[in-house]
């Protein structure tokens, strides 16, 4: 009898598994309107956002990463950190930063770090850097950048990676112009911090939707203030400001998702002619 119940438990726990593991491989693609109705409106932009791919535990090739967004028009692609942690994982990275740039943004290739790219150190992350920049990728730590979407503003803020530390506010919004504030970040957790930094719209990842999840995913409360309220993917607002959090591409840990899928989000974000003021004065 008892090892009848073994082989059983055996069983099905090995059916779990495989499914956890199928589940990495079943990637939904989301689209998200922003729409500021107080504004009037210009135009939109068309986003790209990719979080967290973990290349050492991703399950979507980059020529399958490909056939899902060739027929998309997109403007500009914002990654939100968290590529790899091996320096070893560092050339598996070349065929995706390819994909990007064969999609062809129109406004270019945004991207920050996130805490475990930042598990490597000295020449290895300088190694990643460098890596990001030759594909065209521009890596923003505390900087900004201003593109124009019909001769309107609109600023490209990218806040280096809050769970670490390196988060800078007053850097990455001092050469900021009037328009649109579009926010680049890897821990969401720094929306509870910018009050007096307004932004019309900010893309993050970290949390991976939990990945395992059980109904909740109680092992997030560590991450900070967001993940204890259960805020942890999609859409939300903070003040009134709406920021988005992905699900990710790929997995830590193990190569498993429960609960949870792997995402791929595309947001057209509107544009207006008064979104935003101007940074504020510290």
């Amino acid at each position: 009898m008892f090892l009848f119940l073994l082989i059983s438990f055996i069983i099905l726990v090995s059916l779990v598994m495989f499914k956890a593991y199928k589940n990495t491989q079943n990637i939904i693609v989301r689209n998200v309107k922003i729409d500021h109705n107080e504004t009037e409106s210009v135009t939109s932009l068309n986003i790209l956002h990719l979080s967290d791919l973990h290349l050492e535990n991703i399950s979507i090739s980059a020529e399958l990463l490909y056939e899902k967004l060739k027929h998309e028009d997109i403007d500009l692609i914002a990654l939100t950190g968290d590529f790899l942690d091996r320096k070893r994982t560092i050339p598996k990275l070349i065929p995706y930063l390819k994909v990007f740039n064969k999609l062809n943004p129109k406004h270019g290739i945004y991207t920050v770090l996130g805490n475990h790219d930042y598990v490597l150190k000295g020449v290895h992350l300088q190694s990643l850097i460098d890596t990001l920049n030759e594909y065209n990728c521009q890596v923003m730590q505390n900087s900004s950048e201003t593109i124009y979407i019909e001769d309107q503003p609109v600023n490209i803020i990218g806040i280096d990676d809050y769970s670490t530390n390196r988060s800078d506010l007053l850097s990455s919004y001092q050469s900021i112009q009037k328009g649109t504030n579009l926010v680049l970040t890897h821990d969401p957790n720094i929306v509870l911090d910018m009050k007096k930094y307004h932004f019309d719209y900010l893309l993050a990842g970290h949390f991976h939707g939990g990945q395992i999840c059980y109904p909740k995913a109680y092992h997030l409360a560590k991450m900070g203030k967001l993940a204890k309220m259960n805020v942890i993917k999609g859409l939300h607002s903070h003040d009134g400001r709406p920021f988005y959090i992905s699900e990710g591409l790929g997995q830590t840990g193990v190569n498993i998702r429960i609960g949870s899928l792997p995402e791929i989000t595309l947001h057209q974000l509107s544009i207006g002619k008064e979104n935003t003021d101007l940074n504020p004065a510290i």
